[in-house]
C-alpha cells in the first residue's frame, strides 16, 4: 500500500511540474477553449496576448481601420477568422502571414476598396471568403486564384462597375458559379445605365467590343515607347533627304558659273 502511494505522490509532483497549456485572454475579449469572442469592445486593432492554441476569433463591430503586417501573431490553429461591420478600409500584403490553416475569413461590411493578389497567398486551406458590404468596384481575378481550396466566395452589395475593366473577374465568376453564393446580389452600380444590373446576366456578347478594342498595358507600353522614336525618326529622314536635295541643286548649279 505504501508503495503505490508513494508512486501516485510522485506523479502527481510530475504533473504539477508539466507546463500548463497557454490559457491567455486578452482584457477585452471572452475567451473558452480554442474560442476567442472580442466583438462589439470598440477596438481599434487586433488585441494583443491571443493564446496560441485559438481557433475561432471573433472581431466584428468594433473601429478597426487597418491591418497591418503584425497584426496578428502566429495562430497556426486558427481555423475561423470573422472582422465584419469594423471600418477595415486597408489589408496590408502580409497581414494574413502565420494563419495558413484557416478555413472561414468574413471581411464583410467594410471599406475595403482594393484587394492586392500577395494578400491572400498565405490562406492556402480558405474555403469560405465573404467581402460582401464593402466598396470593391472592380477585383482582380489573381486576388481569387491565389485560393485553391476556396468553396464559398460572397461579393454581394459593392458597388461594381461594369466597365470593359470587369471583364476578367465576369470570365472568373462565370467558370466558378458554383462558388459564388448571393449571385443575384451582384449588381452594378456604374455606368447609370446599367445600375442594378446583375453581374452574372452578362453574356460574351455583352463584352464583345471590349475584346475587340481592348489593349494589354505591354501594347500601351509599346506605343509609348515607339511613338518618340518614330517622331524622332521623321526628323531625322526628313533633314536629311532635305540635306540631299540642297546639295543635290547646289551641284548642278556650279557647271552654270563655271561656263559664265
Amino acid at each position: 500500500m505504501g508503495f503505490w502511494w508513494g508512486c501516485s505522490t510522485v506523479l502527481a509532483c510530475l504533473l504539477l511540474l508539466r507546463p500548463l497549456p497557454s490559457l491567455c485572454c486578452p482584457a477585452a475579449c471572452r475567451c473558452s477553449v480554442g474560442n476567442v469572442d472580442c466583438s462589439e469592445h470598440g477596438l481599434r486593432e487586433v488585441p494583443p496576448g491571443l493564446a496560441t492554441n485559438t481557433s475561432t476569433l471573433w472581431l466584428g463591430y468594433n473601429f478597426i481601420t487597418v491591418l497591418g503586417p503584425r497584426s496578428f501573431p502566429p495562430l497556426p490553429g486558427l481555423r475561423v477568422l470573422s472582422l465584419p461591420h469594423n471600418h477595415l478600409g486597408l489589408i496590408h500584403s502580409q497581414a494574413l502571414v502565420g494563419l495558413g490553416a484557416l478555413q472561414e475569413l468574413d471581411l464583410s461590411d467594410n471599406y475595403l476598396t482594393t484587394l492586392s493578389h500577395e494578400t491572400f497567398l498565405p490562406l492556402t486551406s480558405l474555403t469560405k471568403l465573404n467581402l460582401g458590404g464593402n466598396r470593391l468596384r472592380q477585383l482582380e481575378p489573381g486576388v481569387l486564384r491565389a485560393l485553391p481550396q476556396l468553396q464559398a466566395l460572397f461579393l454581394q452589395d459593392n458597388p461594381w462597375g461594369c466597365t470593359c475593366s470587369i471583364l476578367p473577374l465576369w470570365r472568373w465568376l462565370s467558370h466558378n458559379r458554383d462558388k459564388v453564393r448571393e449571385k443575384s446580389l451582384l449588381l452594378c452600380r456604374v455606368p447609370e445605365q446599367l445600375n442594378k444590373h446583375p453581374i452574372m446576366a452578362f453574356g460574351n456578347e455583352s463584352f464583345r467590343q471590349c475584346q475587340e478594342t481592348s489593349l494589354s498595358a505591354q501594347h500601351y507600353i509599346t506605343f509609348m515607347i515607339i511613338g518618340p522614336f518614330s517622331f524622332m525618326a521623321s526628323i531625322f529622314f526628313c533633314t536629311f533627304t532635305g540635306s540631299i536635295v540642297v546639295v543635290y541643286h547646289n551641284l548642278r548649279k556650279e557647271p552654270h558659273i563655271l561656263r559664265r
